[in-house]
């Protein structure tokens, strides 16, 4: 069963549709990739998802819980960070928390050990003194996601959480979705940031204008919308005859030669490879390495979108 459910949800200003007919499950555990060009209609969708925007039309349940009709309910179970947030002037990390954490209702005696699990799990500890405006970007993002987990949410709702990051930050924010997931959240994630998603999450869905185009398990998505099997093929001989023979083979759509290195678009079957390495075997040719690339979400993105803003 799943523990998100969007069903039709419709988003209209005036004549203008900014989400048309949106449904969407998340089942319980997932990290749910969230992909669409700038103005696609991902916020909006996570702002009505977040209690925050009333749609056109169109319902949302979280953990059973209508979003429209139990928003306060909702708000308990959700840890929602938006793409943009402010920072309180003049506010240690602690006393930052320790107020958030007072507007959750945790109560007085269990919010040092709250705050400090929270300070500890996103690697705070040596800026726990420190003012806010004070924090780079990448550390107050962290305080900012260390806020959104201060009520032990079970459902987790991040807008861009990666970006303008440098990739070190990048990678943490990585690590620690991977171990929230350990811990039994479910998230839902939106970013531009395509291969790091892949990576960390095990499904996505991809909107553009609007309309959801695709959604489903990632390395489904991936062999979905593959039109043709992509290798690469280093050699140690002269080039010239691995050439030959690789403009000999009918599925072979194309040819990229780069020194010794060969990167080869192949329209048969995964199967059929092989045939490919033994032919070059038999013409002589030193094969060094012969794999095949898999494909990537930044791949099926340009393939499925346009570029199109709503």
């Amino acid at each position: 069963m799943a523990i998100v459910e969007i069903r039709n949800f419709w988003k209209s200003y005036g004549d203008f549709a900014a989400v048309k007919d949106f449904s969407l499950d998340i089942e319980e555990g997932d990290i749910y990739g969230f992909i669409g060009p700038n103005g696609a209609g991902k916020t909006t969708t996570i702002r009505f998802l977040s209690t925050l925007l009333e749609p056109t039309s169109g319902s949302a349940t979280i953990c059973g819980l209508d979003v429209l009709r139990k928003p306060l309910e909702v708000r308990r179970i959700i840890g929602y960070m938006p793409d943009m947030f402010g920072v309180y002037e003049g506010m240690r990390v602690w006393e930052y928390l320790d107020f958030f954490a007072a507007l959750y209702g945790i109560k007085r005696a269990s919010r040092e050990a709250v705050i400090n699990d929270v300070i500890q799990l996103l690697d705070l500890e040596k800026k726990r003194e420190t003012f806010v405006e004070a924090l780079s970007r990448g550390m107050q993002q962290r305080l900012c996601l260390a806020k959104t987990l201060l009520h032990d949410p079970k459902v987790l709702i991040l807008d861009e959480p990666a970006s303008g990051l440098d990739p070190r930050a990048r990678v943490f924010i990585k690590e620690l979705l991977k171990a929230l997931q350990e811990m039994g959240k479910t998230i839902f994630i939106s970013s531009h940031i395509l291969s790091e998603l892949a990576d960390c999450c095990n499904k996505v869905a991809i909107i553009e204008q609007g309309t959801l185009v695709a959604a489903g398990d990632v390395r489904g998505i991936l062999e979905q919308f593959r039109e043709t099997l992509k290798l690469e093929i280093e050699i140690l001989s002269e080039p010239g005859p691995c050439e030959d023979v690789l403009a000999r083979i009918p599925e072979v759509s194309s040819i990229e030669v780069h020194g010794k290195l060969f990167k080869v678009d192949f329209t048969g079957e995964l199967p059929h490879i092989s045939t490919i390495l033994k032919k070059l075997v038999e013409a002589g040719v030193e094969v060094l390495w012969f794999r095949e690339v898999p494909p990537d979400l930044e791949d099926v993105f340009m393939q499925v979108t346009k570029g199109e803003v709503a």
